[in-house]
């Protein structure tokens, strides 16, 4: 079949020129546009077969993103209170060294841990935990420590 014979099928019947552009746009690719209709096509038929499912999916998306967000808040809620409970052991056992109780050197070992590891949390989170109140009471068991590794002087 010649071109010319081509050209006089599709004059007389425009169905035939329709179906020759679709199978060619389907073959042909133009430079530098890109045209794929059967690509258009199955996306099409995608969304209308996947639609509910890709509605649900995103629901799930949704609602994992809340969970995460909220278990956040929760584990630094709880990192707040441990801070909390160290602060609060820290100030016990300075309240017995004024009281003049004495110590072992492992208890001091522990609340020295317990101090850095205090510091360490407060200096960490500057921006979401403002409660670093314990300063004076680390120096005065830091100062009786040094006292009493001088003298030998522990429990």
């Amino acid at each position: 079949m010649t071109l010319s014979e081509i050209a006089s099928i599709a004059a007389s019947s425009p169905g035939w020129i329709a179906a020759i552009l679709l199978i060619a746009s389907g073959l042909i690719e133009i430079s530098p546009i890109k045209i794929n209709p059967w690509k258009a096509i199955g996306k099409a038929i995608g969304k209308a077969i996947n639609g509910d499912v890709v509605q649900e999916l995103e629901s799930v998306k949704k609602a994992q993103t809340d969970i995460a967000h909220r278990l956040d808040e929760r584990e630094r809620i709880e990192d707040d209170r441990n801070a909390d409970r160290q602060r609060e052991r820290i100030l016990k056992f300075n309240v017995e060294l004024i009281r003049n109780l004495k110590h072992t050197k492992e208890d001091f070992n522990e609340i020295m841990v317990v101090m850095d590891e205090y510091e360490a949390y407060c200096e960490n989170h500057k921006s979401t935990y403002k409660n670093n109140r314990a300063d004076l009471a680390m120096e005065n068991i830091r100062r009786v420590y040094r006292e009493r590794e001088e003298k030998n002087d522990f429990l």
